[in-house]
């Protein structure tokens, strides 16, 4: 049984694939564009990774101890694909993947560390013992996704910040943000992750896309008018 996740991705790599779908504005002039098959192509590694390195399983716990960032929302369409849920704020889970690894505490089954530049090709430095280096490892997984095990649509996908519990089969209509058809959207990383979530999936879902902006990069008339910003 497919979920609301698996769903979107399918529908991401096929129609318009090539035409952008995520495009990430960074520090010192960084900007990263990913298409409908683009980005399939990374969730799909990173799935790979949490099940087949990682022994990732439906309904197990994914912190995300992350910004918002083109390759948080990577890391939060890879946990939904497996039917994990996705935790925001708290340290309770089975899994943690962290731009911090050095501050990581005991508790969970593996450590995930995840450096932001988009160019880096691992981490810059040592990493604790036992912590995955995710830029060094997942360019080795698989380009296509097939899970070993069913998602429960009935499982939670996430817990919002006002303490409300998203099903995966509500995914799509009870956390992704509402926006109209087509909509070429500006999302301020400054607003934090879990509203970035949300605008990407409701944009995907009204087949928009998103251009989401790190809070050092000035929003000027010249950005908009070239990322062709339009719509709400």
């Amino acid at each position: 049984m497919n979920i609301p996740a698996t769903d979107l991705m399918t529908a991401l790599r096929s129609g318009h694939s090539t035409s952008p779908r995520l495009t990430w504005y960074g520090p010192d002039g960084e900007r990263v564009e990913l298409s409908g098959r683009v980005l399939d192509n990374w969730v799909a590694k990173t799935s790979n990774l949490l099940q087949d390195e990682l022994d990732a399983a439906p309904g197990m716990r994914l912190r995300l101890d992350l910004p918002a960032h083109w390759k948080s929302i990577i890391w939060a369409l890879a946990g939904w694909q497996l039917g994990m849920e996705v935790v925001l704020d708290s340290d309770d889970a089975d899994l943690l993947v962290t731009a911090a690894p050095a501050e990581a505490e005991g508790g969970f089954d593996a450590v995930v560390a995840v450096t932001l530049p988009a160019l880096a090709m691992k981490w810059p430095g040592d990493l604790p013992a036992g912590v995955v280096d995710y830029a060094a490892e997942v360019r080795s997984h698989g380009d296509v996704f097939m899970a070993h095990s069913e998602p429960d649509p009935q499982h939670p996908a996430l817990r919002s910040s006002g303490g409300v519990a998203v099903n995966h089969a509500d995914l799509l209509e009870g956390f992704a943000a509402g926006h109209g058809s087509g909509a070429r959207l500006v999302v301020r990383a400054e607003d934090g992750l879990e509203a970035a979530l949300a605008n990407v999936l409701g944009a995907w879902t009204n087949d928009g896309s998103v251009v989401l902006v790190h809070r050092d990069v000035e929003l000027t008339d010249k950005l908009l008018a070239a990322e062709r910003v339009h719509g709400d």
